[in-house]
């Protein structure tokens, strides 16, 4: 039995599109929404923001820049400032030495709550201007002398201000003094000995304001601290007995004098001097920044 053969299918045709009576397609007009060609809205909002966030760094990079190249530069110019000003005068500190300490009387009550200070100390110093060409100007100088165990203070005084001329030795005499003044008795009764022939240690400090003046060139005044230890002082001896009373052939009272001491006895009085060169003191330049003290 032969196969039977069927005719092919038509395609159907597009939707929208009729064929008409003389076999042409015919599409309809306008065309639906659905096949209607849409252009896109252009947004530049988020390149523009970009360049502007790029120009910024760029902006704060070079005035970073530049910052450190003026720093630079003016660091470079100090530090050459700085070198020929060294070459040209060689500047040192200033020296302090206490030369001579002499404590003429001491007071101490024997009160075991508040006991109470009474002394004179006498201070000499030595200061010295090694420059050549440099003149110091100091202010005011405070002297403060104290036990060197525990700080129990022993007196201030002040020694007016002066011109430390170039290479000059200046010696500056001063008398630290305290009366009844309250101390702690802890640390007064172990630092202090009141007896005659006791020694005990002692610190002295100085503080004043100095500046410099180079021909007519003058600087700001600074801070500076003198601190000097390893000082002894020797309490001064005890006075002498009171000449003991004898009754005379009359039944009058007499003074009969005291007996001299004997060779073996004398003692020199009691002067604790110093030597300058055991006791160099130590300077520190004092640098106010705002607030704090260096």
């Amino acid at each position: 039995m032969a196969d039977r053969v069927y005719p092919a299918a038509k395609p159907n045709p597009p939707p929208g599109a009729a064929g008409n009576s003389n076999g042409a397609q015919a599409s309809s007009f306008p065309a639906p929404k659905s096949q209607m060609y849409q252009r896109p809205i252009y947004r530049p909002q988020a390149p523009a923001k970009r360049q502007r966030g790029r120009s910024c760094r760029c902006s704060l990079c070079c005035c970073f820049c530049w910052a450190l190249v003026v720093v630079i530069l003016l660091a470079f110019v100090a530090a050459v400032c700085g070198g020929v000003f060294y070459l040209l005068y060689r500047p040192q500190r200033p020296s302090f030495s206490v030369s001579s300490v002499r404590l003429a009387s001491l007071n101490l009550t024997s009160s075991a709550t508040a006991p109470v200070l009474s002394d004179a100390i006498t201070l000499t110093v030595t200061a010295r201007n090694p420059n050549k060409k440099m003149v110091y100007l100091y202010d005011d100088l405070t002297l403060l002398v104290a036990t060197a165990a525990n700080a129990v203070p022993l007196g201030s005084a002040t020694v007016p201000g002066f011109a430390h001329a170039a290479g000059n030795t200046t010696v500056l005499t001063a008398t630290v003094s305290a009366s009844a003044v309250g101390v702690d008795p802890s640390g007064a009764s172990s630092d202090i000995k009141r007896s005659g022939g006791g020694s005990f240690s002692v610190v002295v400090d100085a503080d004043t304001s100095a500046g410099v003046r180079v021909g007519g060139l003058k600087t700001k005044k600074i801070g500076i601290q003198v601190h000097c230890e390893g000082i002894k002082l020797t309490a001064p001896p005890p006075p002498p007995p009171a000449p003991k009373r004898a009754k005379g052939k009359n039944s009058t009272a007499a003074l009969a004098p005291a007996p001299a001491p004997s060779a073996a006895d004398a003692t020199p009085a009691k002067t604790a001097t110093v030597s300058t060169a055991a006791h160099s003191c130590k300077v520190r330049v004092r640098v106010k920044i705002w607030k704090w003290t260096f």
